[in-house]
């Protein structure tokens, strides 16, 4: 069976990422599956083309997608795409959003894209081999005291419901590093932990196609990437995800409460 490699994923994710540029700051068709949780017709789109092209290129593979659910095919080649990671940002013209497409084989994530069209930058990872923002190598920081670190974190769509809410954690940690930020995409604040500009992310409440490519992106970097409790698999539900470099990781862990 045909196996993709990573300039397939490239080739993609630019191209869903020219239909996310085009269609930006114009008047969007927006509808709600939840209270907060938004979707766009450019959405919809962006989804439309990846799996036209995974489904002209790779026919038997299957297919998780934000929008459309699981399509069935071949259980060893998987793709989990998430055709904008940023869309409550997209919808208000916050420009802080990106595409992202990884692609599983044997149920280990082995390549992804994340492409954020507004800055042009296309961060990738291949497993074994690196990760890089548009051709450069990534490396993660190595700050190793939470006061000298800045983190990114994020809030579920039932924030006013659920008892996770991930306040307590935003409030203790905001108050023990240099600040703690909230930029709205996902898979944005793992890549850029790959990339050393955050330090660390952790979130309780992702969804697969949120992070299953950035989480590479890191991994690759040199991030250590589990689930909030130190789990290696950050996929599996209940899903949390918390990554950083190895010491930083581990005193991130032990001041969260998840």
């Amino acid at each position: 069976m045909h196996i993709p490699t990573l300039a397939d994923l490239e080739r993609m994710a630019r191209q869903a990422g020219q239909i996310l540029y085009d269609g930006y700051e114009t008047n969007h068709q927006v509808d709600f599956k939840g209270e907060i949780d938004l979707v766009t017709e450019i959405d919809h789109a962006s989804e439309a083309y990846i799996i036209g092209e995974i489904q002209l290129h790779y026919p038997e593979h299957s297919i998780l997608a934000e929008e459309s659910g699981s399509l069935e095919g071949n259980d060893g080649h998987l793709w989990i795409i998430d055709p904008i990671d940023g869309t409550v940002n997209y919808a208000h013209g916050v420009p802080m959003f990106c595409v992202s497409i990884a692609y599983a084989y044997q149920g280990k994530v082995t390549l992804g894209a994340v492409y954020d069209p507004m800055r042009n930058e296309l961060f990738t990872a291949e497993r074994g081999k690196g990760a890089w923002l548009n051709g450069r190598p990534l490396k993660v920081a190595q700050a190793t005291e939470l006061k000298r670190s800045l983190l990114v974190t994020g809030f579920p769509y039932d924030l006013w419901s659920t008892k996770q809410d991930n306040m307590t954690n935003f409030e203790k940690l905001a108050k023990m590093s240099q600040g703690v930020r909230r930029l709205g995409s996902a898979a944005l604040d793992l890549c850029y932990v790959g990339a050393g500009r955050f330090d660390g992310y952790w979130e309780l409440s992702v969804k697969a196609w949120d992070v299953a490519a950035a989480g590479l992106v890191a991994e690759e970097a040199g991030a250590k990437v589990t689930n909030a409790r130190g789990e290696a698999s950050y996929l599996g539900l209940p899903q949390s995800i918390l990554g950083a470099n190895p010491i930083l990781h581990e005193k991130i862990m032990a001041e969260l409460t998840v």
